[in-house]
């Protein structure tokens, strides 16, 4: 039987540079394929799609922002529009309203008037007798 030989160090290091050449020459003819450059140019490929869509909705993005900005400026003018036609028919409103109270104090008053008036002729009317 024969005994076991354990490598010594200068055996292992040579053994590893040489392990690193062959992986090394194995990488080196891979990238030389030309299927190697037809994936990398399909990947730049995709990369380009892929940008120029981001770029795409991007600028979609933009537009709609925009649009947006534009719509709440139209229903901003809209809404203050409707507010100022809402405070002149509240004006309006009041106006009339206060002309009704105005002309019913009036109507009030004068058939006050007209009974007082009344009762002061019919007291005369007493006091004198005819």
């Amino acid at each position: 039987m024969s005994s076991f030989r354990s490598p010594d160090l200068l055996e292992r290091r040579n053994n590893a540079a040489t392990v690193k050449k062959v992986m090394l020459e194995k990488f080196r003819a891979a990238r030389q394929e030309p299927a190697f450059e037809q994936q990398r140019l399909k990947r730049i490929a995709v990369n380009e799609a892929r940008a120029f869509r981001t770029a795409e909705r991007e600028a979609a993005k933009k537009v709609r922002e925009v649009e947006l900005a534009a719509q709440a400026t139209r229903a901003a003018e809209l809404a203050a529009q409707a507010r100022r036609e809402a405070e002149k028919a509240e004006a309006l409103a009041n106006a009339q309203a206060a002309e009704r109270d105005a002309a019913l104090a009036a109507e009030q008053k004068a058939g006050r008037d007209a009974r007082y008036a009344a009762r002061k002729t019919a007291k005369k009317v007493r006091r004198r007798g005819y």
